[in-house]
């Protein structure tokens, strides 16, 4: 059960991505808005992993392919999923009774996910009114076992419910501190996910990955982003009120080019 702090984390789950994921999780209505609906993989999963049930299992490889792909060999890392034994190695994986609590716990916090829906669409229809081209992914919900909050793919968002049972959940008291747990809640969840998906589709080139300050600063600007989604100073840093200052003296510039700007030098 390892923590990764938010800045290794993205550096992580960018490495992560996949080809071949697949594309979208929202329906376009007649106003052209797109809403955004999370897939429940959890659902299916949790239902194999505390019953066994062989149904659910089928459903898992046939219905998420990749998602299923993804939790095995990326996230637990427990073999891969072709492997005979495979089926029987995650069931098996997950047979702690504290994570079994942990599982119930999981679908009981997240039983009705119609907030993070709305918030979702509110915060997608944002961005794609300031960058058309970029393509909303699919989404999903997960059981991973603490190993990651939010996992990236080319197209394709998972959410680790079990990572936000709020900063009091008893489990988390044992593996992480108060700093920790206090990003380990469902407010979270929504500016987690747009900070991973926009670092994964605003990348740093290599060279410039070398350099400590830069890398803060294209952080802090992707976080500086999201909270001008959420309408609110979400993120905090020092890095992000030098991003701030920037731009609160250079108003006008298109979002789209505050995105995709990797000049870091004039900050």
């Amino acid at each position: 059960m390892r923590h990764y702090h938010f800045i290794f984390v993205f550096l992580s789950v960018i490495m992560m991505t996949a080809c071949d994921f697949r594309l979208k999780s929202f329906d376009d209505d007649a106003d052209g808005a797109s809403e955004v609906k999370i897939q429940r993989y959890d659902r299916i999963e949790s239902l194999y992993l505390t019953t066994g049930d062989f149904s659910a299992l089928q459903q898992m490889n046939t219905d998420y392919p990749i998602e299923t792909r993804t939790l095995v060999e990326k996230v637990l890392r427990i073999g891969h999923v072709d492997d005979p034994e495979i089926n029987a190695t995650l069931l098996t994986f997950f047979q702690d009774s504290i994570l079994q609590v942990m599982i119930s716990d999981a679908e009981v916090a997240y039983a009705n996910v119609d907030d993070l829906n709305a918030k979702l669409t509110d915060a997608f229809t944002k961005i794609r009114g300031w960058v058309p081209e970029l393509k909303i992914p699919m989404i999903y919900t997960q059981i991973s076992a603490l190993d990651q909050s939010i996992v990236v793919g080319d197209e394709s968002i998972g959410i680790c419910i079990d990572k936000y049972l709020g900063a009091d959940y008893p489990l988390y008291q044992k593996y992480y501190d108060a700093q920790q747990r206090s990003t380990m809640t469902r407010d979270n969840i929504v500016p987690d996910l747009l900070s991973f998906y926009l670092l994964s589709q605003y990348r740093l080139p290599e060279e410039l990955f070398r350099d400590q300050r830069t890398r803060d600063l294209h952080l802090a600007k992707i976080q500086w982003v999201v909270n001008k989604v959420m309408g609110t100073n979400f993120f905090k840093s020092q890095y992000i009120n030098i991003i701030d200052r920037y731009y609160t003296n250079n108003v006008g510039i298109p979002m789209a080019t505050i995105l995709s700007d990797i000049e870091y030098a004039k900050f």
